[in-house]
């Protein structure tokens, strides 16, 4: 007679239940990318204590920038003036930290007016191309123009009916973004109709096509993400572009008003004591100078951080 069989009682223990670990964002892959270009570090790190010394200085250095003390002009650096004075006794430090917050504000906002123009065109002539042809003949058109020439006389002929519907300081602004953005936004255009040429033949386009995506749903949602490396690295190259070009309008006379200050136009107003007091002149020359380095250096870290064939090397 044979035995029965018997259940095996033994108690298993639970096995620890392992949680997948979250997903890394790939913002951070592009971050350890960017950290190991020093030059781009480097660049950030001036950039940003350009931003807070443009933005917070008037909070620590409180002297008016267009006070005018006709006893204390011409005076070489001291603790009560670490930039020294200007021929009518203003503060070159509060000069500098003013003409910072005007020259970085319109960088950045001639950076935008170009990169929306140039994204735009960019867009529509790499994706429709019934309007490849004519967008790209506009652009080069741009691009054949003088640009130096052009802007002269574009201010020339704005600067008076702006100054009087907006204010000498407000019109000028104006006038001096717009002509930055509308004439720098070739560039972009020509490298986002590039990259967009090739997004469009890719398998998940096609699949989105195949579906019934309508093109603007298509363009937000599968175009305009996946060209986002090259419109960022743009925008930084544009912010430099922006600067030293309101640098070379002010330093010739046609940017801001004289009682306005701005870097180009500081160094328009030292010209003429340059052998007498050229640390006038070196002031708001290294102000630029490296202001637009660093940009250029941040650019050149972006183009490595945001290109996925660099990126984990």
């Amino acid at each position: 007679m044979t035995e029965p069989v018997r259940a095996n009682t033994a108690v298993v223990p639970p096995q620890p239940v392992r949680v997948a670990p979250a997903p890394r964002s790939q913002w951070w892959g592009v971050w350890d990318q960017f950290r190991t270009h020093k030059g781009a570090l480097a660049g950030l790190g001036f950039f940003v204590f350009i931003l807070l010394a443009v933005t917070l200085g008037p909070l620590l250095w409180t002297i008016d920038p267009t006070f005018i003390d006709i006893r204390a002009r011409n005076q070489g650096p001291s603790l009560a003036h670490p930039f020294g004075t200007d021929q009518l006794g203003r503060d070159t430090l509060a000069r500098m930290i003013s003409g910072g917050r005007t020259s970085v504000s319109v960088g950045l906002m001639a950076m935008v007016l170009s990169l929306i123009l140039g994204t735009l065109v960019g867009v529509l002539a790499g994706y429709f191309k019934r309007l490849d042809g004519l967008l790209m003949r506009f652009t080069d058109l741009f691009l054949a123009l003088p640009l130096l020439p052009l802007l002269l006389v574009i201010i020339l002929l704005f600067r008076d009916p702006l100054r009087a519907a907006f204010g000498p300081e407000t019109g000028i602004f104006i006038l001096i973004v717009g002509v930055i953005g509308i004439t720098s936004w070739m560039q972009t255009a020509r490298i986002v109709r590039g990259d967009v040429l090739a997004l469009k033949e890719r398998e998940f386009v096609l699949a989105a096509r195949s579906i019934g995506t309508p093109n603007r749903r298509m363009i937000t949602r599968h175009i305009l993400p996946n060209v986002l490396s090259p419109i960022m690295v743009s925008a930084t190259l544009g912010i430099a572009n922006a600067i030293i070009t309101e640098s070379a309008l002010s330093f010739l006379g046609l940017g801001f008003p004289s009682d306005f200050p701005t870097w180009g136009r500081l160094l328009f107003d030292s010209t003429d004591y340059l052998q007498q007091y050229p640390e006038r002149v070196m002031w708001p020359g290294l102000a630029i100078s490296l202001t637009v380095l660093s940009v250029n250096y941040i650019g050149d870290g972006l183009r490595d951080a945001l290109d996925p064939r660099i990126r984990g090397r």
